[in-house]
């Protein structure tokens, strides 16, 4: 019997009545059921993620102030203390060298050290995680937020870096991905990506430069972070994203999850 065309159960594109396979995302028609789940919606879809990423950085915020009231007594608004920020999760050599705190370069991409810090870092992602997702696909923007503020992180520490905190490290890498997207792909798109994120490190050398106390050292580890793993996974325009990229990014989110939520509940019971 003739086939008729259909709506792809992932993707939701027109398979046509002569394609065996759905066209846009290379799901068959005789696939298994778990394969028709529509990772591009709902979970994953890229503004939910990103929304996520920001709720939960401002979340982290209001506790990291919450704790610095229990532990000192009193909170400002706009700049929790350092006591509640190294329970919950701030890194650098004195957390991981004095107390073996090696997960910290994952929960200190979501901690800030003031109000002004977290809107800045926060409208940065809001304007460049859209782009990286675009580009990439949703799971593999995650991923490279995760590692790339992990690779930030782990070049600072190895830089002797004391303290630090943010999520600047791992929108750098964002920034780095894009860096590698608009030099790798070209033509007059690629070459105008590159020429806007190479203003925007321009941007962040100079304000480095300029202000005390910016981590340089994560910054710059996490545009490399960044590069190197948007070079690994490779962007949509080469390959779409599959099954490795999504388990990658279910298992970043479930080692952030599981970080965030251990420090959040052994700062409370010990503070």
């Amino acid at each position: 019997m003739t086939q008729r065309a259909i709506l792809c159960p992932r993707c939701r594109r027109l398979v046509g009545s002569e394609e065996s396979v759905c066209s846009w995302c290379g799901t068959a028609r005789s696939a298994p059921w778990w394969q028709f789940i529509n990772w591009s919606k709902g979970v994953m879809d890229g503004d939910w993620v990103i929304k996520t990423l920001i709720t939960v950085n401002i979340i982290l915020f209001a506790l990291s102030l919450v704790l610095s009231a229990r532990t000192v007594g009193s909170s400002s608004f706009f700049s929790p203390g350092q006591t509640s920020l190294m329970l919950l999760g701030a890194t650098g050599t004195y957390p991981i060298d004095h107390f073996g705190r090696f997960w910290t370069v994952i929960t200190a991409n979501y901690l800030h050290g003031g109000i002004i810090h977290l809107i800045f870092n926060l409208m940065a992602l809001k304007q460049i995680a859209p782009r990286v997702s675009n580009e990439y696909g949703t799971s593999r923007m995650f991923t490279i937020y995760t590692l790339g503020g992990v690779t930030g992180y782990g070049v600072s520490y190895f830089a002797g870096v004391p303290f630090t905190i943010g999520a600047s490290a791992a929108v750098c890498a964002h920034i780095g991905a894009l860096l590698y997207y608009g030099k790798s792909r070209g033509g007059a798109y690629g070459s105008a990506v590159y020429r806007e994120v190479s203003g925007w490190v321009i941007s962040l050398f100079v304000f480095g430069l300029i202000f005390p106390g910016i981590n340089n050292w994560g910054h710059g580890g996490g545009i490399i972070g960044g590069i190197a793993i948007g070079a690994i996974l490779g962007y949509s325009e080469r390959r779409r994203e599959n099954h490795f990229d999504r388990a990658s990014a279910l298992l970043c989110a479930l080692a952030t999850g599981g970080v965030l939520v251990w420090a959040t509940v052994k700062a409370f019971i010990y503070s």
